[in-house]
């Protein structure tokens, strides 16, 4: 079995002078995280949610007031393309994909013929229990980082940057683990403001006219999102002594990018697609 067998196709494309804002239209419509981007219908670069999530919260503050119909594609997308041959193995594509970072890889033949995705990859775990024996715990990351369920958005994201991990454990006042915020998570919530800005949102609060007055209501806006407001929550975990496979299965099953692994009530760990990728090599 090959690149070919596993691949996605159609591959969807925007070209390289269109908004941001159509890219986060095809994204949502089509549920794709990536797009391959043209240049008079020659391949130049590549731009996934990630991409647009990071560069528009590091944006400076007059850029990031841009509305998102306003910035073309070619400001956030990867130049530098790593493709690779339909008939390449699959253990080949994901070594390209841990040397390099990077998540997915056009699959190219005189053309792109399609994509290979983490997805692709988990999927072919989940569906070859018998040929693939490796342990959750082999795979797992034991450092797990966590934030408090009231932290801002930006502070999630320096989180995320500063140990150069794609999500965090969001904990309750008592520190019990209540959520989780991924880089997809952020790049929704991003993708879903037109200005282009870290998304807020309307609180209401109380005020009496007198110490005995009536309680009247004034709202405030422009109050930054929180790591609760945009958490996956409950959390679904996988028990550390599950096979790996059912672990690929519960992945694609949800929709989801990773499960913290659990020993009874405790988190030890994180298994992320990237994780259970290593399982083919």
């Amino acid at each position: 079995m090959n690149v070919a067998d596993i691949m996605s196709s159609p591959v969807y494309v925007i070209n390289i002078d269109e908004p941001v804002s159509h890219a986060r239209n095809l994204m949502l419509r089509h549920r794709i995280s990536t797009l391959l981007v043209l240049n008079e219908g020659k391949m130049v670069g590549i731009v996934t949610k990630t991409d647009i999530t990071n560069r528009l919260a590091q944006a400076e503050p007059l850029w990031r007031r841009r509305p998102i119909d306003q910035i073309p594609i070619k400001l956030l997308m990867t130049e530098s393309v790593i493709t690779i041959y339909p008939e390449a193995s699959i253990s080949q594509a994901v070594t390209l994909m841990l040397e390099n970072g990077v998540h997915n890889i056009p699959v190219v033949k005189n053309d792109v013929v399609g994509i290979i995705t983490r997805t692709d990859i988990v999927r072919y775990v989940a569906e070859h229990a018998d040929e693939i024996e490796t342990k959750i715990p082999r795979l797992m990351t034991e450092d797990i980082v966590s934030v408090h369920r009231h932290h801002t958005i930006n502070h999630v994201i320096d989180e995320l940057n500063k140990n150069e991990i794609e999500r965090v454990i969001v904990k309750d006042d008592a520190g019990k683990p209540v959520g989780l915020v991924s880089r997809r998570s952020l790049a929704l919530n991003l993708l879903t403001d037109n200005e282009g800005k870290l998304s807020t949102k309307s609180i209401k609060m109380t005020r009496k006219s007198s110490p005995a007055g009536q309680k009247t209501y004034r709202y405030v806006k422009e109050v930054p999102l929180i790591a609760e407001d945009i958490m996956i929550s409950p959390i679904m975990s996988i028990d550390v002594n599950e096979k790996i496979s059912n672990a690929a299965k519960k992945l694609i099953e949800e929709g989801i990018n990773a499960l913290p692994v659990s020993d009874g009530e405790d988190i030890i760990g994180m298994l992320s697609r990237t994780d259970i990728m290593k399982a083919v090599l």
